[in-house]
Parts: C-alpha cells; structure tokens; sequence
C-alpha cells in the first residue's frame, strides 16, 4: 500500500558505513532520488533502505538497500507493505519464464515480464530468484517483504515454482538455523542528537536494542484466506491508543471506530506497519493533531495525492500512540515535517506528517503507519517460525515495537534547535465537536426516544378511552323511553280520590328528597 509523494529535491552527501559482513553489517550509502515526475512518483514515494543494517536517509522519504542480481549491482527499495522483487531495466545472466506480471499499488502498479537470475542480499544468496522487469519505473527497483499471500510473481508462476517466491520465503527456507524474522530502525534527518542513519537486519538484533525482546508481542490479525491477497503486517492499536496534543484521548473524545468488520472492540483500530508510506495515512483524528494549531489549515495537495494539514514549520505537534499497553511518543520533527514544500503564495511550509484518509468498503485496515510512525520505534516482524523443522509449517507471525522517542525534553531541545520555538495552547475537542462526532448516535437515540415516547401516548390514551367506555357502561341507569307505554301498574297518584276534581290529592312534601314519593 503506497503513498503519493512528490517532493522538491532534498539530498545527502554520499557516505560509507562499513560493519561487520553478514545479516546485520554491510556498507551503507545515501544517494539522491531522481527528479523525474509523473506516474512514478508514487512508488518513489516509498521508504527505501542503504545497505544491510545500516540504513540512509535521503530527505525522511527514501531508504535504499543494495541488492545484487545477476552479478549488477541495484539499489532498491525495501517494502513492508508488499511481496514482490522488481527492479528497472536489463539485468544480465536471466533467464525468461515466458509469464508477466502486474504489481498492483494502493495508487500505481508496474508491470513486465518475468525473470529469474541469481541473488544475493544481507549476506544470503538464492539461486533462482524470479523478479519483474520494469521499463517505466524511475527508481532502480524494491523489494517486498510483506506476506507472500500478497505475491503477484507466484500468482503467475503457480504454486509449483518456488522461484516465484518471496526473497524472504527463499532464505528462510534455504537457512532453516536463521530465525524467521526482521528488524527495521530507521534514522531522522536533521536531528541534532541522532544519527540520519539506520539499521536492517534479517534473523539477528541490532546491538544496544536487545530490549525489543521483552516488548508485549502484537498478534498480527491474519485475514480470511478468501482475502489473503490483502494481507499485511498489521496489528491492533489500543481503545485509548491515540493521545492528541493536549494529552487528550482521541478516540474517545471523537467517537472513532474501526471499519473493519471482524474486530470484536470498535474502538481498536487495526495499524498497517508499511515502510512504503512517507505520511501515515490515519482516519479523521488528523484534525485533533492540528487543527487549533495557529495558521493551520487543511489544504489538497495533488504532490501529496490528497488532503493534507499546511502548518507554519515552527509549530511543535506533540502525539503519541499506545499498543498493548506501552506509548509510543512521536519526534515533533515527524508530526510536523519541512518537505522544502511552498504554499500558493510562494511562501515556505511545513505539513502534517499524519495525513487524512478516508475508510474503505469492505475495509481490512483503518490506520497505515508509514515512515514518520517508524522512526520512533525499533520494529521486530517475525514471520512465524518453522514448527517442528518443517519448512512449510510455521507458528503464528506477531510484531514486537520498542519505543525510541522516550526522552520527550530532548525531543523538544531537537525541534527548537531545528526549528525555532513559536509556543501555542493545544486544546481538547470542543463540547460542539464531541457531539459532532456523536451525531449519529445523539439522532439514533432521539429518534428511539421520540417513538418510545410516541408509543406510550398511544397506550395511553387508547386504555383511558377504554376504561373510560367501561365506566360509563357500568353506572348507567336503565330508563323507560318517553314514547313506550306505561305498564298496567301506573297511576296518575294526582288524581287519586278526586271526584269531579274535588278532594283532590295533595301531598305535603317535606323535602324534594322526601323517601316516601
């Protein structure tokens, strides 16, 4: 999964780290990334690697590794968030498959055929490797080292060619001693205190990191094999796991919930962890890291391939990040990063590393991690080692994460060194954006609310009319209608006794109640 990226030039000198040969030591170099714009600027966009271990930094947007294949040396980017080996150009000493294939990014691909030829990389070397040739490709190539279910090359070869699987798929199961798994320390440019460099490693610890071990191991959510093509490393982030500038919970104060459908808390947010991303690409919590931040604003940028948060370069954005209980602090320098970008006036600016995006149907992530995350944690992915020595059986693949921003003074000594010191007041989220984000839920329970209620006057009044029928019924009197004639039995009591009018009767009444009449 790739990020868009096209950024002004930015460059560091060459330089040569020399170590010990073998998974954790080679040289190391940066160079600078090519010009050329257009379509591959996306894929150049993605982290790429110097070397082994030692990692180069070209502007906190590209990494290079060297790989060698078929005897030419290429220096290539290496990629989380993908299966696949191609590289640019002829290679010499291959062989053809007579098949193609097309590497589908999150927005671009490459295409070609397929070869196969010798290669080695960190000290390990593999006979056969299939690989796709581009020709329109301005990088010299990457290296995917996400899940092989994600493979375009083995797709096309079929299950029965293991040349058309994953360089890693290849030294695990041709050195079965190594441990199945890699590490990735990637180095920050123009920090003051820490080298610009990093460190890659297949099978082994970078030294003074050994800690990483006792970190909580993340379960890697393994997706259904129906979908396994979108497989990624990816991990659950914690229901409180987002702590904004004001050291407020955003995910609460939000309302954010996952739109993965399989996770059972909704307030876990499942984490890509691709070093092919420059920006991390999150869901709206983007706008809680920035937006009270003085001259901010949320612009689209088509050199960024979407929205993103323009913020003056002097503004410091304080966030961390929480996994199975331990934070993960973020570098100022990587909340706020000087891309050598300018605004529609012409005018210098810096953006918002933590770019807006929008949930996916049928979505397997909510969060992509790329660079600006993993330059603040020691990253261990392990692949799931061999089960009882079979090569084709192996325990279920976690990722363990080891904290390095832990020293957030010197962090903030870094920024201002870098930076300047322009001091602001984060904030919390408003009471209107709380109920904002809780809109949905305020109209579901006044609609549910506004029924009950409507229901109840309804019962109401329909058992008043009712009872109301039933009382009438039981006290109404039974009347001779005026029109029916009287029985036999009557008398007219006022002619009693009266002859000729005379004696008539005339009774005496002692009330109008008198009993006797």
């Amino acid at each position: 999964m790739k990020a868009s990226l096209a950024l002004s030039s930015l460059f560091l000198c060459a330089q040569e780290l020399v170590g010990v040969v073998g998974a954790a030591r080679l040289s190391v170099h940066a160079r600078p990334r090519s010009p050329r714009l257009g379509a591959d600027v996306r894929l150049r966009s993605r982290a790429t690697f110097e070397g082994n271990t030692s990692v180069g930094n070209v502007g906190d947007v590209e990494y290079t590794t060297d790989i060698t294949l078929g005897g030419q040396k290429y220096a290539v980017q290496i990629d989380t968030g993908s299966s696949d080996l191609w590289v640019t150009g002829s290679v010499p000493n291959t062989k053809s498959t007579g098949k193609t294939a097309k590497v589908q990014y999150a927005v671009d691909s490459i295409q070609g055929s397929i070869y196969t030829a010798p290669l080695e990389f960190a000290g390990y070397s593999v006979s056969d490797q299939a690989f796709t040739s581009s020709t329109d490709a301005a990088s010299q190539g990457l290296i995917g080292l996400g899940p092989n279910t994600g493979s375009q090359v083995k797709e096309a070869l079929g299950a029965s060619s293991t040349a058309g699987d994953p360089v890693l798929d290849r030294i695990f199961r041709q050195n079965t001693s190594t441990p199945n798994y890699i590490t990735v320390l990637l180095g920050r440019i123009r920090d003051p205190t820490d080298p610009p460099t990093g460190e890659f490693t297949i099978g082994e610890l970078v030294p003074g990191y050994e800690d990483i071990t006792s970190q909580p191991k993340l379960a890697v959510s393994v997706l259904e094999t129906s979908n396994d093509v979108n497989q990624h490393w990816q991990v659950l982030l914690d229901a409180d796991g987002i702590v904004g500038p004001a050291g407020n919970n955003v995910i609460e104060e939000l309302n954010v919930k996952t739109a993965v459908s399989s996770t059972s808390n909704s307030k876990q947010l499942t984490v890509v962890l691709d070093t092919g991303y420059s920006l991390p690409q999150v869901p709206p919590v983007a706008e809680a890291f920035y937006k009270d931040v003085p001259g901010a604003s949320l612009v689209s940028r088509s050199d960024l391939n979407g929205e993103v948060w323009q913020l003056p370069c002097d503004k410091e954005v304080n966030v961390t990040f929480k996994f199975s209980g331990v934070s993960y602090p973020i570098h100022p320098l990587d909340t706020n990063l000087d891309l050598n970008m300018t605004d529609s006036s012409g005018n210098s600016i810096c953006v918002g590393a933590f770019q807006p995006m929008s949930a996916q149907n049928s979505a397997t992530y909510d969060i992509i991690f790329g660079m600006a995350f993993l330059r603040n944690a020691y990253t261990y992915i392990n692949f799931g080692d061999f089960v009882d020595g079979s090569t084709s059986s192996t325990a279920n693949p976690y990722v363990q994460m080891l904290p390095t921003t832990n020293d957030t003074a010197e962090a903030h000594q870094d920024f201002v060194k870098v930076r300047g010191n322009s001091p602001w007041t984060p904030e919390g989220a408003t009471l209107g954006e709380r109920l904002r984000a809780r809109l949905p839920l305020i109209i579901g329970l006044c609609a549910a609310a506004a029924g009950v209620l409507l229901i109840a006057f309804g019962a109401c009044c329909y058992y008043r009319r009712r009872d109301k029928r039933q009382r009438v019924a039981f006290f109404r009197p039974t009347y001779q209608q005026l029109h029916e004639p009287a029985p036999p039995e009557a008398h007219d009591l006022h002619l009693v006794n009266n002859n000729n009018n005379q004696g008539a009767y005339h009774p005496t009444y002692s009330n109008p109640w008198d009993a006797r009449y």
